[in-house]
């Protein structure tokens, strides 16, 4: 074997690997392409940015919402949650007249203080309650 015929074995050796190489990049590209434009099922919604995190954020709360939805059954058990809500507001009424007549006012200013933010307290969640008969009231029964 002479210099030129180990060159022209290195030089087909060389492009039967180039070959090889464009054969596979070709096939792999093949995969990611496919027949009819069909893109990936999945999309990924955060490239999008806000857009994106809203979108997911918002169907993330409504599904939250159907399976609140399908625990409480309100069209069914509506009379009972209104029960137990007039029942609560009618609790927080007499803690707040018992908590309004135990107050101490000789005692010191931070304790009448105290008193008080404990007073708004109970008075916030009556109307936290009322929100909530309110929102049960709009809900519209399943028949």
């Amino acid at each position: 074997m002479n210099q030129e015929e180990i060159f022209k074995i290195i030089g087909i050796i060389v492009v039967c690997f180039f070959i090889i190489y464009m054969t596979l990049k070709i096939f792999s590209l093949q995969t990611k392409v496919v027949e009819g434009l069909t893109n990936p099922d999945e999309i990924d919604i955060s490239s999008f940015g806000e857009l994106g995190n809203a979108i997911s954020y918002a169907s993330s709360i409504k599904s939250r919402v159907i399976k609140l939805q399908d625990e409480l059954l309100i069209s069914k058990y509506k009379k009972d949650y209104e029960d137990v809500i007039i029942n609560l507001d009618d609790y927080i009424s007499y803690l707040m007249i018992k908590h309004t007549l135990n107050m101490n006012l000789s005692g010191d200013l931070e304790s009448n203080v105290e008193a008080i933010e404990k007073l708004n307290i109970l008075k916030n969640s009556k109307d936290s309650l009322n929100a909530t008969m309110t929102f049960l009231d709009k809900q519209k029964p399943i028949y």
